[in-house]
């Protein structure tokens, strides 16, 4: 039903594109603003950064604990705890890009992969969609980081994440999302489905 109510809806919400232009070009960056039509007829603009989108990884051992990092993140200037997590490559799939990052940042490999969901961190301004994936079956190995790039691993179990993410200690949305998610899979509640392949 709500399926419905949403697809006879979306009509008088959508606003069409007329043109648009690049505002940026950087290495990682690109920002455009764009002039829409609005559903009652009015002119504005929508500035929006376009992203090729991401992975995000959470690397569960085999008692339960998951594998997280800590890196500094120069916008918001301080250390962050996040799990594994790169943008996508240029024709790379999610399942691909999960298995690189998990490896280049870890130097773990993972037998099996399950996708979990799909989220928009930030769509009221970005193009960026998150694909998180579970990792199973944990193989340590050699990491080998991207040049410039600067992390520690470490583990922790699902009580500590908890606790640091009511603590405010972690505040990166991906990863509470993702610790939220894996709550529910690790109960029980939420079953996963087969491996990606």
């Amino acid at each position: 039903m709500a399926d419905d109510l949403q697809r006879t809806d979306d009509a008088a919400l959508i606003e069409t594109r007329l043109d648009g232009e690049q505002l940026l070009k950087g290495r990682f960056l690109d920002v455009r603003r764009d002039r829409v039509q609005l559903p009652d007829g009015a002119i504005t603009t929508r500035e929006y950064i376009v992203h090729p989108g991401a992975v995000m990884i959470l690397p569960v051992f085999d008692d339960g604990r998951v594998l997280v990092e800590r890196q500094f993140r120069y916008p918001v200037d301080q250390v962050v705890i996040e799990y594994p997590a790169g943008k996508l490559d240029p024709n790379e799939n999610s399942v691909t890009c999960g298995r690189r990052e998990l490896k280049e940042e870890t130097g773990y490999s993972a037998k099996d992969f399950f996708f979990i969901t799909r989220i928009h961190p930030v769509f009221s301004y970005s193009t960026e969609f998150i694909d998180l994936y579970l990792a199973k079956g944990l193989t340590a190995g050699e990491r080998h980081l991207d040049e410039h790039e600067f992390l520690d691993i470490f583990t922790a179990d699902i009580g500590q994440m908890f606790d640091w993410i009511r603590s405010g200690r972690i505040t990166d949305v991906k990863t509470i999302i993702g610790t939220f998610w894996l709550e529910k899979i690790l109960n029980g509640s939420w079953p996963l489905g087969e491996p990606a392949v």
